[in-house]
């Protein structure tokens, strides 16, 4: 008799699935200036009709990560193109990634080792 796949597995990669597609939109959004504001996770899970805890759990379980660790990673990613271009001073970086800019170095120096002046100069 065949083994039947395991539904649960699959219905988690695809709440995983959705996550990183609705994170990936809403920051292309917010980077365009289409949005003002960063959702927050409870938003996404909204979005695709789940409960936060449980979109967090799943997400933790099948990918070995905290829901955050998505949209930082995004976010230093977007950081890093930004830095790129020296005409934006790090204070107008920081703020178009929603922040201020001290904790927009402690930030990127926390992911990097490095702050976003010495970055900068890094890839100059």
């Amino acid at each position: 008799m065949a083994k039947l796949p395991d539904l649960s597995t699959s219905r988690k990669a695809e709440i995983v699935a959705q996550f990183k597609q609705v994170l990936d939109n809403h920051l292309n959004d917010f980077m365009a200036g289409r949005v003002d504001k960063m959702y927050e996770l409870k938003d996404i899970a909204d979005i695709i009709c789940l409960h936060p805890v449980h979109l967090s759990k799943v997400i933790k379980l099948e990918t070995g990560h905290h829901a955050c660790y998505f949209y930082e990673q995004r976010i230093l990613l977007e950081a890093k193109k930004l830095l790129a271009d020296t005409a934006l001073s790090i204070k107008t970086i920081a703020y178009k990634l929603d922040y201020d800019e001290s904790n927009f170095t402690k930030f990127f120096k926390r992911f990097t080792g490095i702050t976003p002046s010495l970055y900068r100069k890094s890839i100059s």
